[in-house]
Order: structure tokens, then sequence, then C-alpha cells
């Protein structure tokens, strides 16, 4: 069975996501949308929901994988893994722009989970049957360090860590304009755009969302800059800095995405991440250095400046 698609008319806005979708699709029992959404089965506007109390609004268009889980058999792939660190508990790995984590609507393979399953039989649970060992996660054109857990209680217990936002993420990006200060936080909260319900906004009762940006090189349209987050909101950094005028370089969903180098998707990097090693207590302090692309660029960016 493939996707079938629902558009929400007035009789199922402000009801949540898993009693909506039992309604629209009545060969589905609760417990079944329940399982579905937990595997990313189920799309609003094209983003996979994870909360089955998520709300519904007028013109939202659900989308239903009815592939179960159990039928859906995820297959290990040959692709390049770039593993940073392994120990027995967990490792961390170098995501390649252009990879998505894990499979879901419209890719039902060819992610990092395909990679990691390649390697490892052995991977965490606690993320659903098609996230085995993903703690958490980047968007597909953004590059960088991703933690993998190898068992359900080292999930478990990062999990927390960056629930109470002891996990520290460093990103780099670079960015469209010259920022005068040398450091700014960004205060905003984000939730979901009520005018295109595939991106996320800046809005007054969103969720709270910090970002914190200090500025490493200036050039004489752009910006280098170092990124660290506070909160984990969907597609933050990119919100936060087109918010204020700022657009990361190459993001076509936050800007027009245009830029002379022919870059494709956003120039942000997850480079730095640092948080305590649940099983050894020792604090992990991981880097992965910038892409080949995004140091090309800097490098014509630099050239240009003398």
């Amino acid at each position: 069975m493939g996707i079938t698609n629902y558009k929400i008319e007035e009789k199922l806005v402000g009801e949540r996501l898993d009693k909506a979708a039992s309604i629209l699709d009545e060969s589905l029992s609760r417990a079944r949308v329940q399982r579905l959404i937990k595997n990313e089965l189920i799309s609003v506007n094209g983003e996979p929901i994870t909360k089955p109390a998520y709300i519904l609004s007028s013109g939202d268009v659900v989308s239903i994988h009815k592939n179960d889980p159990i039928s859906m058999m995820l297959v290990p792939q040959d692709i390049p893994l770039d593993i940073v660190y392994e120990d027995s508990e967990l490792l961390v790995v170098n995501k390649q722009k252009g990879l998505v984590v894990h499979p879901g609507n419209g890719n039902p393979d060819g992610t990092l989970v395909n990679a990691i399953l390649n390697r490892y039989k052995h991977l965490s649970e606690v993320g659903g049957s098609f996230r085995p060992g993903i703690v958490h996660r980047i968007d597909k054109d953004t590059s960088g360090l991703l933690i993998v857990a190898k068992n359900d209680e080292v999930h478990m217990k990062i999990s927390e860590q960056i629930k109470n936002h002891e996990v520290k993420k460093t990103y780099i990006a670079l960015i469209r304009g010259v920022l005068k200060e040398n450091s700014a936080t960004i205060d905003m909260p984000i939730g979901r755009s009520t005018e295109n319900r595939i991106k996320m906004a800046v809005k007054k009762n969103g969720k709270s969302a910090v970002t914190h940006i200090k500025v490493l090189e200036r050039f004489k349209e752009y910006t280098l800059v170092e990124v660290n987050i506070e909160t984990g909101r969907t597609h933050q950094i990119r919100v936060h800095l087109s918010e204020i005028g700022y657009p990361i370089v190459g993001d076509f969903v936050y800007s027009n995405g245009k830029n002379p180098f022919g870059v494709e998707g956003q120039m942000l990097h997850s480079m730095k991440l640092e948080f305590m090693h649940p099983v050894i207590n020792r604090v992990m302090k991981l880097e992965a250095p910038i892409p080949e692309y995004f140091e090309n660029v800097l490098e014509i960016l630099r050239k240009e400046n003398n």
C-alpha cells in the first residue's frame, strides 16, 4: 500500500493527529495510527510528525503511509560512513551533506540508518523501528556530528541530557550579509508557519528557542559565524538567521538560495559536540572538520578580501 493524502476540513480542525487519522481512514485502529506516527509514516504538509497529540489546522494535508513497520524491512546499504568516535556503547558519525538521517515518507532507503545497519546489527530501539540507534537528528543538507546509541540504556541517558540542555552543539554557518555585531543572542519562539505549513517560523505562541552566534570571519558580502543552540527546535538556526536578515547561503527554504558558488542546500555544519558519556562518565569533546566544498567557498571569499 502507498501514501494517501487527506486535506483537513472544518470538522477535524483542532483535533489530535492520531484521532483524526483513524477517522480519515476507518481501516486504521488508534493503536496502529500511533505506531505509524512513532515511525514517522504520517506527515502533515510534508513534515513527518512524531507526536500523536499534534493539533491539526484548517487546510493541513495529512499524508498516511500505510505500510506497517513490521512489513517494511530496513535494508543495510554500503554507503560511506565517517566515524569520528566509537566504543562498545555508542558511536559518533560525521554525516555528509545530502544524506537523510533515517527512512521515512519519500525516503525508504539510502539513509544514514541504512549505512549504519550495513556495519552494526545491534542498536538501540528506543526511537522506533525506522530509527535504530538515532538519538538526535540534523537536516538532510546539514552536515556534521550525530550520536548513535548501541543500546537502549545509553540512548535514554543521552536523550535525557539533550532534554536538559546538557549536550553542547556547535555549528558553523556562512550567512549572507555582513554582521556588524561580534556576537549576538537570538531569543525568538518558533512554531509551524501558518502561511506555509511545511516551514517553521518565528511565532509569538511558538516554543522557546535560543540561538547564540559569534562572528568568526567577515567578507565583503558574507559572514562566517559560529552558532550554539540552547534549544533544538526544527530548523531553528535556519529560521533565526533568516528572521534577523542573515539567511544561510544555499538555503532554498528560508531564503531564495541564490549564491555565486553553485551551492545547493544550506552551508551549515555541526562542527563540535560535547556531552557526558553515560557509561564511562567522561566528558566527550568531538569535532568534525569543515567539509571540502565549504572550505573551497571560504578560500574564494578570502581571495576576494585581499
